[in-house]
């Protein structure tokens, strides 16, 4: 879809029977307008509406949706025969593929709705606009919009190594950090023979340094594995002299045990 969602529109109130508005009936559409309509009738009922639903001309008596199912759904539940609607001018009306996407941004921009339903709501954009708009249209930044959209929005080429040579959850996190596809596969390919946990530590590693050369995230996902807590016990004077020490320095005690274990095992070459 070339076309802009912020687009500045043009519309003129009027009030129509219910009956003449024609609603897409996808399941995406219906998914996202369930939740709330009860609560948000009884609003309507003791406030009035406040943003009449927005639809276009699709036939004499007869208007589209752009916008505004679940106020449509609420005033059905009260029994409105009649309601305020805003009408497209032609120079701003959208084409069905267009609505559709408009309706999802709306819903999407609620606060109640949930991971799930996010997630379908990015999907359904971004077959529907490329996933750059997508995002753009949600405010997001790429990487929360791929967060979002999960394993759907991760290319068939990356889909195609799951199971065999890297899991669901690390075939999204290389896709997130590497969004070039070629290279993500590379990747997977070079990792898939490590053993299952230094392979995690390797995505992990990559998500914080995506341009690091493989050589220096294998070092670091080695060295995770290595990692160990070690419990120090301290006489009395000795704790409490680490913590005035970490107090002065602005760290945690824990964090000056840390270091202090740390430089005297480089002092002597470990």
């Amino acid at each position: 879809m070339a076309k802009r969602y912020h687009h500045v529109i043009s519309y003129r109130l009027r009030e129509i029977p219910v009956r003449q508005i024609k609603v897409w009936g996808e399941a995406q559409a219906r998914k996202l307008d369930r939740t709330g309509v009860a609560e948000l009738a009884r609003s309507i009922k003791s406030e009035g509406l406040q943003n009449p639903p927005m639809v276009q001309r699709d036939g004499k008596n007869s208007y589209l949706l752009m916008s505004g199912q679940r106020r449509l759904a609420a005033l059905k539940r009260l029994g409105k025969k009649r309601i305020p609607v805003l009408v497209l001018t032609k120079k701003t009306s959208y084409g069905l593929e267009d609505a559709k996407a408009a309706s999802v941004i709306e819903n999407i921009h609620r606060r109640n709705m949930n991971v799930r339903e996010t997630a379908e709501a990015c999907g359904f954009l971004a077959e529907r606009m490329g996933k750059s708009k997508a995002a753009q249209s949600l405010g997001m930044s790429m990487v929360t919009f791929k967060k979002y959209h999960g394993f759907a929005g991760v290319p068939d080429k990356i889909k195609d190594l799951v199971p065999r040579k890297i899991s669901r959850d690390q075939a999204i996190k290389l896709y997130i950090a590497v969004p070039d596809v070629a290279r993500a596969v590379k990747i997977a390919l070079r990792i898939s023979g490590l053993d299952r946990r230094t392979k995690r530590r390797y995505v992990e590693a990559l998500m914080k340094s995506p341009g690091a050369p493989h050589r220096v995230l294998l070092k670091k996902a080695r060295r995770l594995g290595m990692q160990q807590r070690i419990s120090l016990v301290l006489p009395k004077g000795k704790s409490r002299a680490l913590g005035t020490q970490s107090r002065q320095k602005g760290m945690e005690p824990q964090e000056l045990a840390n270091k202090i274990v740390s430089d005297w095992l480089k002092k002597r070459g470990y």
